[in-house]
């Protein structure tokens, strides 16, 4: 095709273009007509149109209009383009990119204190739309310089046509069935634009050289989108339902829209690399390409981006920071997952609404004179701890008075703010602690929970200290739910337990049955050798079975009442019952005539369970050391073994279950049954083990003395 010819396709191309814009701007003038007449006659304002929306698109259509003028005036003069038609593209690209945000309706945010109210993010493209038109102004924006080895024109260009379809497909898919019906033709009218300008310019890059064929063909694709626009013009009264943009699409357009420019900045400089670096330039080409692949998809599956990213999109994009119906749909399904391990869910899903990568929960337990004490249950992605807090301390009265979310940071910077609150010793072992979110339940504190630092600053803010007590409260009812749920399950195992000993009794009743007829017949039978040898075969396999079912039920309450106990007195007694096993358990009284308080039948039945489980978990040529001691204040039995040890899990899903037993002839109750009667003494029971390395339990209790002084000291 010569140039003449060619000549004539772009003028009689892009006239029609003009030609079709002007048409389309007629019904927009007609709808802002029937707008003002809408307003005095309530029957017309079904075809009234959003001011923002009508002003929009009238600019794009004028915008348009200006720029398929002007391509006709020039292709008339002998020339495809110049910087007069490079400005004006730039701002049809701008109009049309301002309808598509007006179809949003995220182009404003109240408050802000920009012109118009503008978002930041819109502004911030609005100077890059004006850095492209200073840009042409200094004869940096022409087509021609590709050829010059300079791919910047054609790659700014390209990337504002992605910009303009990845906001194209943000406008659909954020709209309803009902609602895509009437945005679906301007989707496909603007969408179309972009894609073509997409196509050009891609092509241009990879040639290096604009194709006069697609250039001349580009005023009739304008012109064809035309009807489409119009037809949506026509829908346009369903244009203003309301819409929720989706966090998670922004996200994720926002990476792809990211991802785009980085490749196609990173394909340009390895193609200048491939250009200068003469017999090393494919090499360098290659080697570069990959590298920066290798960082694009690091930096997609970093933790540590993926939450400075959320945090930026609901910063600048969102009057609110958190999509609440994600976010309680999330927290939900993480607490109502099944299976064990509910603690470590809370902490999960309490510390994904700050980006917090790891955390620990405590959880009240009672017993003891002041009322109970919080110890950690769980942990995630950090070191178990095992420092525990008294529920009367003024760290857990600061909490449940004023249900306040604690900052640590600022609290450690200004702790005015905190007037009265008092931060616990241990604490300060965690320099990357960073938020305490109280668990509140029916106005009482039911546990706390500790966070790390997030992996991308977060500043706290009344919406976000607001989320966190909400889902405090919820994990302290999930908790509570699960507490009540195993004291059920508790319960109705007992209650099978006193219906197996229905069953005993039966079996018992039997056994006197038999030994009833017996001597019944002993008178009359005595000296018969067979009768005999019956009767002896008869009382031997009777007291063997009373002997099996005597162990089963040999747990039944005691009515001793609690005394003062001297706890080295009560060792020996349990350790005297286990002189005939093997290894003969240690005894070591660091600290003789310490006294406690409790019922000297239950306890010496306690330790002498632990002792027991220590010989039988140790083999012969191990050891078992038993260690009485004061400690803090308290007392401490430490009952040592050189045997197979536990696992942590074991120990945290298992050890402490009643009915929960590795023996084959164990009803798994003792160890239950010691922590209970422990913590009922107001003591704790402690368990350090591996496996392979034997196992520690350490028993701690208050001292006698030391509870009759509190005692006297609260009566007076």
């Amino acid at each position: 095709m010569d140039v003449a010819s060619l000549t004539s396709i772009v003028v009689y191309s892009h006239a029609l273009a003009a030609v079709c814009f002007a048409l389309l701007l007629l019904p927009l003038r007609a709808s802002r007509v029937a707008s003002r007449a809408a307003s005095r006659d309530a029957s017309l304002r079904s075809i009234r149109i959003e001011p923002s929306h009508r002003f929009a698109l009238g600019l794009a259509c004028l915008f348009t209009l200006l720029w398929a003028v002007s391509l006709a005036w020039e292709a008339s003069n002998g020339t495809l383009w110049s910087s007069l038609t490079d400005g004006f593209e730039i701002l049809r690209n701008a109009g049309w990119s301002l309808f598509l945000l007006a179809l949003l309706d995220n182009w404003r945010a109240p408050g802000s204190r920009l012109p118009f109210g503008l978002r930041p993010s819109l502004a911030i493209a609005a100077l890059v739309y004006l850095g492209c038109l200073l840009a042409n102004l200094m004869g940096h924006w022409d087509l021609a310089l590709v050829r010059e080895h300079s791919q910047a024109p054609a790659a700014l260009r390209v990337a504002m046509a992605v910009w303009g379809m990845l906001l194209v497909e943000q406008v659909y898919r954020n709209r309803s069935v009902q609602e895509r019906w009437a945005v679906k033709f301007a989707c496909l009218g603007v969408g179309g634009l972009f894609a073509y300008d997409f196509y050009l310019y891609s092509h241009t890059m990879l040639f290096r050289e604009v194709d006069p064929d697609i250039w001349a063909a580009r005023g009739l694709v304008n012109a064809l989108s035309v009807p489409l626009v119009a037809v949506a013009l026509g829908r346009s009264r369903s244009w203003t339902s309301p819409l929720s943009l989706s966090r998670r699409a922004v996200f994720h357009s926002a990476a792809l829209f990211g991802s785009a420019t980085y490749l196609l900045a990173m394909g340009s400089a390895g193609y200048y690399l491939r250009f200068v670096g003469g017999s090393w330039g494919t090499v360098m080409q290659v080697a570069f390409l990959f590298g920066t692949l290798v960082l694009l998809v690091g930096t997609l599956f970093s933790g540590t981006f993926r939450a400075w990213l959320k945090v930026f999109i609901s910063k600048h994009f969102y009057r609110y920071n958190y999509d609440y119906r994600e976010e309680w749909m999330r927290f939900t399904r993480t607490l109502a997952q099944p299976g064990p391990g509910l603690g470590v869910r809370v902490i999960e899903a309490v510390a994904a609404l700050v980006e917090s990568p790891g955390g620990a929960l405590w959880q009240r337990r009672e017993g003891g004179e002041n009322g109970g004490h919080y110890e950690p249950s769980a942990h995630w992605h950090m070191p178990a701890l095992t420092a525990s807090e008294p529920a009367d301390s003024p760290f857990c009265q600061f909490l449940e008075s004023s249900q306040w979310v604690v900052d640590l940071h600022e609290y450690s910077h200004s702790p005015d703010k905190y007037d009265a609150l008092a931060l616990p010793a241990w604490l300060a072992d965690y320099p990357r602690a960073w938020l305490v979110v109280p668990l509140i339940l029916h106005g009482s504190l039911s546990g706390f929970v500790l966070l790390h630092t997030p992996r991308s600053p977060v500043k706290l803010n009344w919406e976000i200290i607001d989320l966190l007590e909400i889902a405090g409260s919820q994990a302290a009812a999930h908790l509570a739910q699960q507490d009540a749920a195993d004291a059920l399950l508790v319960a109705r195992q007992f209650e099978s337990f006193n219906r197996m000993s229905t069953f005993v009794v039966h079996d018992l009743k039997n056994l006197v049955s038999q030994l009833s007829l017996m001597n019944a017949n002993a008178a009359r039978h005595k000296d018969n050798p067979e009768f005999q040898a019956d009767m002896l075969e008869t009382v031997s396999y009777s007291v063997q079975k009373m002997k099996l079912l005597l162990q089963k039920l040999g747990r039944g309450a005691s009515g001793e009442q609690s005394a003062p106990l001297a706890i080295d007195k009560v060792v020996r007694q349990a350790l005297a019952l286990k002189d005939a096993f093997e290894p003969h358990p240690q005894l070591r009284v660091e600290a003789p005539g310490l006294t406690v308080l409790a019922e000297r039948e239950r306890l010496e039945r306690v330790l002498g369970h632990l002792i027991q489980n220590a010989i039988e978990a140790t083999p012969r040529s191990g050891s078992v050391t038993i260690r009485v001691a004061q400690h803090d204040g308290g007392v401490l039995v430490e009952i040592a073994d050189t045997g197979e040890g536990m696992s942590e899990e074991f120990i945290r899903e298992r050890l402490f279950k009643p009915f929960e037993s590795t023996k084959s002839a164990g009803m798994g109750i003792g160890v239950f049954e010691s922590r209970e009667y422990i913590h009922e003494l107001g003591g704790r029971l402690e368990v350090a083990s591996r496996p392979g390395q034997g196992t520690t339990f350490r028993v701690l209790l208050p001292l006698h003395q030391h509870a009759m002084q509190a005692a006297a000291g609260r009566a007076a």
